[in-house]
């Protein structure tokens, strides 16, 4: 993996940190997992007539993304509903990488090297070191992290396969964009009403604005990187976006850290170098 795409996808994952961030600050994490969705789509829109249209055999794909976000952002308010966010994030965040490590030699035919597996590895373990931090957590929990560790997996191919037949990442990228947020806005609408989602709009539009524009970005980067390196080592490389946000929230958000979260830190920052190095 070239230093040049090494970077971008670290920009691309502070960018990740950086919206959920957002999310995590706001005060109704699923309305606002919707406004940002929504806010990728808006801030799409303005380049799509710059851009080619993908090729229409990236057509099923975009259309299997948008069922399989719409799950994945299910399945995180059930997640965190039912458990300690220290516990779930790492674990979805986490396992999904490991996950496609694992099958992406059947999927894709990629092969690691030895080097890309180790650091992919560590990466992986520090992330899952966070886990030990966790106060509460069920087992109800640990189901539907794992479950949707599947998700983010099954995604991350058919967006990584989708770019690379689309012909343009980017293009892929944001059309790929349009579709979850009206999956997610409607089903808002039918659970609380749209007086509700409007009202939570009218006073939270500048953070899906904000957390879409930086999670459409961060996940483009995040494509593009996948035309040029291995699914696998992409996929691992962007989940340091946990790094970042352990800096976010200690300087930013003033939450203390525990001893897990340091060592976690220099574990992801350790697999990131051999990533670098492989």
């Amino acid at each position: 993996m070239s230093f040049t795409v090494i970077l971008l996808v670290l920009f691309g994952a502070l960018l990740h940190a950086t919206w959920n961030a957002l999310i995590k600050a706001g005060t109704d994490k699923a309305l606002d997992a919707s406004l940002i969705s929504a806010g990728g789509a808006i801030a799409a829109l303005p380049f799509l007539p710059l851009l080619p249209f993908p090729n229409t055999d990236a057509l099923p794909y975009i259309g299997a993304s948008a069922i399989l976000q719409f799950a994945y952002f299910q399945l995180v308010a059930g997640a965190y509903r039912a458990g300690d966010i220290g516990l779930v994030y790492p674990l979805m965040r986490g396992c999904a990488p490991l996950l496609v490590a694992a099958t992406s030699g059947f999927v894709l035919g990629e092969s690691l090297s030895g080097g890309a597996l180790i650091g992919t590895i560590t990466i992986c373990a520090g992330i899952l070191t966070l886990a030990f931090e966790a106060k509460r957590g069920s087992g109800h929990a640990i189901r539907l992290a794992l479950a949707n560790a599947v998700v983010i997996a099954t995604y991350t191919y058919v967006d990584g396969i989708g770019a690379r037949i689309s012909g343009n990442a980017i293009s892929y990228t944001l059309w790929m964009s349009l579709l979850p947020p009206v999956l997610l806005i409607s089903w808002a609408i039918s659970r609380r009403g749209a007086y509700a989602v409007a009202m939570h709009v009218k006073v939270n539009w500048w953070r899906g604005l904000i957390g879409g524009a930086g999670s459409i970005a961060s996940y483009g980067l995040a494509l593009w990187a996948m035309t040029k390196a291995p699914v696998a080592t992409v996929a691992a490389l962007r989940e340091t976006s946990i790094l970042f946000a352990l800096v976010i929230s200690v300087v930013f958000l003033k939450e203390k850290a525990s001893p897990w979260r340091y060592l976690a830190g220099a574990i992801i920052a350790l697999g990131g170098l051999l990533l670098k190095l492989a």
